[in-house]
């Protein structure tokens, strides 16, 4: 019994240091690009949280949160092909929610999101292209603007369209500190890196 427990431990330890992002796209970040306007031709597809989510997945070294914002508004301008329509999107920072009711409040502080200096993050996108990492339709670049950091970030994407929505799918890490998000945690509970996103977008007419 107490060699199965043994093992039973190190397997849960195993696990809960194990890095969720190892395993996923990581976007490319680099300096912010030039936005152009969107086709006056395009037909406009909503997204809201009614139709769409937008999660998270942030990890340390004994374990994982999961995360969401639950209030957000966007749009696709559609100009008859993927890679020559734009997708832009505002999030409220401070509808932000985890799994742990302590850790959305820290979220929300200086030593993070810091909500109350900046309230919005925005993504605009600038290029999307056929083709994407991982067997996605699509690579999309676009500007995020977080923290009151703009880098442009490129990330793999499914996208489908129909005659009435789009829809948009994409895994991906981030690495925080790109956009100065820097807190460490504790010095026996690091805090990593890379946070894990996931879009579930569902635009409509």
């Amino acid at each position: 019994m107490s060699r199965l427990f043994v093992i039973l431990s190190a397997l849960l330890l195993i696990s809960a240091c194990t890095n969720p992002a190892d395993d996923k796209s990581k976007a490319v970040t680099g300096n912010a690009a030039p936005v152009s306007s969107p086709a006056a031709q395009g037909q406009k597809y909503f997204i809201t949280p009614a139709n769409s989510k937008i999660e998270f997945l942030a990890s340390k070294v004994t374990g994982s949160h999961h995360g969401s914002f639950e209030k957000f508004s966007g749009e696709i301008d559609y100009a008859g092909a993927s890679e020559k329509s734009r997708v832009s999107i505002t999030i409220d920072a401070s509808s932000v929610t985890t799994d742990t009711p302590d850790l959305t409040k820290h979220l929300k502080t200086p030593d993070f999101f810091d909500v109350a200096k900046y309230p919005q993050a925005t993504f605009v996108s600038t290029e999307i292209r056929p083709g994407g990492e991982k067997g996605a339709s699509h690579t999309v670049t676009g500007n995020l603007t977080l923290h009151g950091v703009t880098k442009s970030i490129t990330f793999p994407a499914t996208i489908v369209v129909a005659p009435d929505a789009i829809t948009v799918e994409s895994t991906f890490a981030i690495n925080r500190k790109d956009f100065g998000i820097n807190y460490a945690g504790a010095v026996d509970n690091l805090i990593r890196d890379e946070v894990v996103l996931t879009l579930h977008v569902r635009a409509v007419k």
